[in-house]
């Protein structure tokens, strides 16, 4: 696995969007930019990528737990690919073996993590989706944090994000489903 670069965004709400202080929320997101190694060929085994996802699962999942401050609540992951390669290698990176060392380094983790793969190019946005990493019905805890790397992903590169929060969305009063 070659990353070229890693990024770490914390973002720190105070007030709602009207302006009223409120519970501070706290989400950050880890991300690698990796060289793509099946871009721009016709793969059909992509299991390469499998082992590289457990890897960078830990990797990220460790810096987002120490960027945060605080026990994550919810959690999520997306992959942004260049244009040579395929959803589906995003795809073989998130959702095998990623998952395993991101609940190990925050101690739990029973509901599915909520996940996001596209192709795009340089600068591309991708809305890192979060939900509560035990309660899926938890609607309160759906949420996104919109990420991009200005300079990835280069066509032959795949872009990774593990994201957490330490609570709901700001002033959230949805509630929760069936359970």
């Amino acid at each position: 696995m070659q990353i070229r670069k890693r990024m770490l965004i914390r973002e720190r709400t105070e007030t709602d969007e009207m302006g009223a202080p409120c519970e501070p929320l706290t989400r950050v997101a880890a991300l690698a930019v990796l060289r793509n190694p099946l871009a721009g060929k016709d793969h059909a085994d992509l299991s390469e990528l499998f082992d590289c996802g457990a890897l960078l699962g830990a990797q990220l999942a460790a810096e987002a737990v120490a960027a945060l401050g605080a026990p994550p609540v919810s959690y999520g992951k997306a992959a942004i690919v260049g244009t040579l390669g395929a959803a589906e290698h995003g795809a073989a990176l998130l959702h095998p073996r990623l998952g395993k060392p991101v609940r190990a380094a925050i101690g739990g983790g029973k509901a599915l993590m909520p996940s996001n793969v596209k192709t795009g190019g340089i600068g591309a946005v991708i809305d890192l989706p979060l939900g509560h990493k035990d309660d899926p019905w938890s609607f309160d805890h759906i949420d996104t944090l919109s990420v991009t790397v200005p300079d990835a992903p280069l066509p032959g590169e795949i872009v990774v994000c593990v994201g957490m929060a330490d609570g709901a969305r700001v002033r959230a009063r949805v509630g929760s489903g069936p359970t």
